[in-house]
């Protein structure tokens, strides 16, 4: 056989492994409680023979539909130079719709809105996750119920304490635990679909369809039972470019979705045996032997879907901030070899209080399912529009049948998310709440970036102004100035305050601007583009991409310009920090207030950037907004 097959097979199946961990946490505990719920409530369904089989029908054509098809199908295809996830679909959207447009700014807002009821999702997965896994004790052994909320709350609270150590060490073996948690779903599953073959007829959408007609107002409630099976469908398209779309098609046809199918049947199957047993169909699958292990491996993999959540959350909040959309923000690499394995620890201990408060707060997984499925919903919908919008400007074969595709599948989450709805008094607001209120820090953060800016050019002088006039008559010191400038076209306000305090000019000057693009990463060779203003003055733009992490001392050292030195012993960085101050403009005045404290907790410019702390001057301006 071929060596080079033998490699890219071994590759394969390495990647594969990897993306159980990661990738398939989330929709791989949904069994913990997605069926359950079905039959609990005050709109549940008895536990009869036509209902269970109904229920599982629609759930086998919902994964079917949204997952295996749409999700794994059609959504991996709809990358941005590999990566995936909403806010790297919004910018590509972005890109093809042109800088300034209407349809650009309809573009941002609606994929922003989707990237804040991400956060909604993140702080729920955890909270319910863990606790569905611990409430096991009370089915092992009833006695112990009252410990299920303070261990729940001690695992979540060791969970967020070790992320600052970053999970490469506990990450290698996510693939290896997740795999034996698939394996024992199906084997659950299977033994018990064997004792009863006959729940393998849920398997016919006539089941489904029976069930709407003969019951639509019982069905559209089902929906947001069957939904809770859905839930991790988003993360296949965020961590795509961890792993390649191969890899996660492969796991996911290859082991995800028959362990589950088989998991969900089994569970049936237990229903219609024993009706009773729809309180806990999960836990009551195993042999009273078997349940404690179960425990253990059921947190076990409850801990890795919550730590890929986790994950999610550093990587879209590194993401927004590379986009303009968040300040910036103290961001940890926990990993020497892996750039992807990051540590935020504002938005770590944030989400801690929110988990902890959630799982005090609801105090069961069934309580918290009524707050879980908004969010998700949500997000989705808003992930097929921008695939539509994406299919429609690109050209591309089958473009029709593509669009109607995406508006089956839209058409679907519409139903899903407005069965989701229902539960928005009974704690589906939480969410919603939340997304709202990051979704105005994005669009706050983003509107006042763009005030500044314009503020700043109104107070600064065009480069071509400067150049052209008479220069300062002031005296040249050795070495060189670097001015860190947000807009290449106008003099750095750092330059002028340089001269009113200090009075003096540097051998060489430069302008040096840090330009974000819309792609995940920036090929180095593309990474510095130079431009002589004049004897001794540079501009110089350093090109990231959004999922990189800017290093300017690192972009410089491999600069070479005739006539421009940039020794890092003899180079200094000049930086501007800008005080906002409530005025007669364009922002409330609690959004401007809002944007002032954004603006206090940014990370100070020299950290983000990696400059030399003992090369830096930072000096001061006011902004009114």
């Amino acid at each position: 056989m071929n060596p080079d097959s033998n490699n890219r097979h071994g590759r394969l199946g390495v990647l594969v492994l990897a993306a159980l961990g990661v990738v398939y946490g989330d929709i791989g505990t949904s069994p913990l409680y997605a069926f359950k719920e079905a039959f609990a409530g005050a709109h549940g369904l008895v536990a009869t023979e036509a209902n269970v089989l109904a229920t599982l029908s629609m759930l086998f054509w919902a994964l079917t539909l949204i997952i295996s098809i749409k999700y794994v199908w059609f959504v991996l295809k709809y990358d941005n130079e590999g990566e995936g996830g909403v806010l790297a679909l919004t910018a590509l959207a972005h890109r093809l719709a042109g800088k300034a447009t209407p349809w650009s700014r309809a573009v941002i807002a609606t994929g922003v809105f989707a990237a804040a009821l991400f956060y909604g999702d993140a702080v729920i997965t955890p909270a319910i996750s863990v606790l569905s896994a611990i409430e096991g004790l009370s089915v092992a052994a009833p006695r112990l119920e009252p410990m299920v909320l303070p261990m729940t709350a001690g695992i979540l609270v060791a969970l967020f304490v070790i992320q600052k150590r970053g999970t490469g060490f506990v990450g290698r073996f996510f693939g290896p635990i997740t795999c034996v948690w698939f394996l024992t779903l199906a084997v659950l599953g299977a033994i018990s679909i064997a004792e009863t073959p006959a729940v393998l007829r849920a398997l016919s959408p006539v089941y489904a369809v029976e069930f709407t007609i003969t019951h639509p107002g019982m069905a559209f409630f089902v929906l947001s039972a069957v939904f809770l099976a859905l839930t991790g469908g988003e993360a296949l398209y965020a961590d795509m470019g961890h792993f390649g779309a191969r890899p996660v098609r492969v796991a996911w046809y290859g082991l995800v979705c028959p362990s589950l199918l088989l998991n969900y049947f089994g569970q049936g199957a237990l229903v219609l045996r024993a009706a009773d047993a729809v309180q806990n169909p999960f836990y009551l699958l195993a042999p009273e032997w078997f349940v404690f292990p179960l425990i253990g491996l059921a947190t076990a993999a409850t801990v890795i879907a919550s730590q890929a959540t986790i994950s999610g959350a550093y990587s879209i909040t590194l993401q927004a901030s590379r986009l303009g959309y968040l300040p910036r923000m103290r961001i940890l690499h926990t990993s020497d070899t892996e750039r992807g394995q990051i540590y935020v620890p504002v938005v770590n201990w944030l989400m801690l209080v929110a988990v902890i408060a959630l799982v005090l707060e609801f105090g069961s997984s069934s309580a918290l399912a009524g707050a879980y499925g908004i969010a998700v919903s949500g997000t989705m919908i808003i992930t097929t529009l921008l695939m539509a919008f994406v299919t429609l400007v690109r050209p591309r074969r089958w473009k029709m049948a593509m669009m109607m595709a995406l508006a089956v599948f839209g058409a679907l989450e519409m139903l899903f998310f407005a069965s989701n709805l229902t539960k928005l008094f009974s704690g589906g607001w939480m969410p919603l709440l939340l997304g709202a209120g990051i979704y105005v820090m994005l669009m706050t953060w983003k509107e006042g970036s763009g005030l500044v800016a314009e503020q700043r050019r109104k107070m600064d002088i065009p480069v071509p102004d400067f150049l052209s006039g008479p220069q300062p008559d002031a005296p040249s010191v050795p070495g060189t100035a670097v001015y860190l400038t947000s807009d290449p076209a106008m003099v750095p306000s750092a330059l002028f305050h340089n001269l009113k305090h200090y009075k003096v000019m540097h051998d060489r000057t430069v302008f040096l601007h840090v330009v974000t693009e819309d792609v995940p990463r920036v090929d180095p060779q593309n990474r510095t583009r130079f431009e002589r203003l004049g004897p001794s003055i540079f501009s110089i733009a350093v090109h990231y991409g959004f999922r990189e992490e800017p290093n300017l001392p690192d972009a410089l050292r491999g600069v070479s310009i005739p006539g421009l030195e940039l020794d890092p012993m003899s180079t200094t960085y000049f930086v501007a920090r800008s005080t906002i101050v409530e005025g007669p403009g364009s922002l409330p005045a609690w959004r401007c207030a809002l944007f002032g404290w954004m603006t206090r907790q940014a990370e100070g410019a020299a950290t983000y950037f990696n400059l030399p702390p003992n090369r830096v001057v930072e000096l001061g301006t006011q902004v009114m907004l």
